[in-house]
């Protein structure tokens, strides 16, 4: 009877580490999310930093404005009157000018007399006589001038308004020129003798 040998069982080999299936590689992990108090804290800090931007250009641009505003108000502006109106055509009088600002000169005006009325068309503006006024008018100082209309007669003046066109240097910036639009003036009968005032109702 012959007996069979049986081969002794292998055992199993161990895999080496190599021979291992390599594994996925990990993700690194995610940036904690900031938390939503410290989130809302920083939106509150962005919104004042913004908030207090806007409020500095709009108070930097109402300075300006007001500044602006402040040195136009102090411009020179002129003032005019008439002195009496004697025998002859009512428009030969002489007309004063004065400087009504406090702060700067009226320099190199020129001033250019108008009508407005039904006889208007009859008598055109013409430049003033403004020979007497000096180049550089002081403030407060006054000065006399003429407006060379043609003679006419009382009906005329009456139906009549006067205006004052002047043009004068900016001040400081002397290139520029101002102007400024006088009257309308009418011939007041009620004062003797007559003169021209400031229609009423009318600055």
């Amino acid at each position: 009877m012959t007996t069979t040998k049986r081969k002794p069982a292998r055992r199993g080999k161990k895999s080496s580490p190599a021979a291992k299936a390599p594994r996925p590689g990990r993700r690194p992990p995610f940036a904690a999310e900031p938390p939503l108090q410290q989130g809302l804290l920083e939106m509150a800090t962005i919104g004042a930093q913004s908030f207090l931007w806007l409020a500095t250009v709009v108070a930097s641009v109402a300075a300006l404005a007001g500044a602006a505003f402040g040195i136009w108000s102090l411009r020179p502006l002129p003032a005019y009157s008439s002195e009496r109106v004697r025998v002859g055509s009512p428009f030969e009088v002489t007309f004063r000018i004065e400087n009504a600002s406090a702060w700067f000169p009226l320099s190199h005006l020129k001033i250019r007399c108008a009508l407005a009325g039904v006889d208007a068309s009859d008598m055109p503006p013409v430049e003033a006589d403004g020979s007497k006024i000096p180049a550089r008018l002081g403030p407060g100082e006054q000065a006399s001038f003429t407006c060379p209309f043609r003679a006419g007669d009382l009906d005329v003046a009456l139906r009549s308004e006067l205006y004052f066109r002047s043009e004068y240097d900016l001040p400081v910036l002397g290139s520029l020129r101002l102007s400024d639009n006088g009257g309308p003036f009418v011939l007041n009968t009620r004062l003797l003798p007559p003169r021209w005032t400031a229609k009423p109702g009318k600055d």
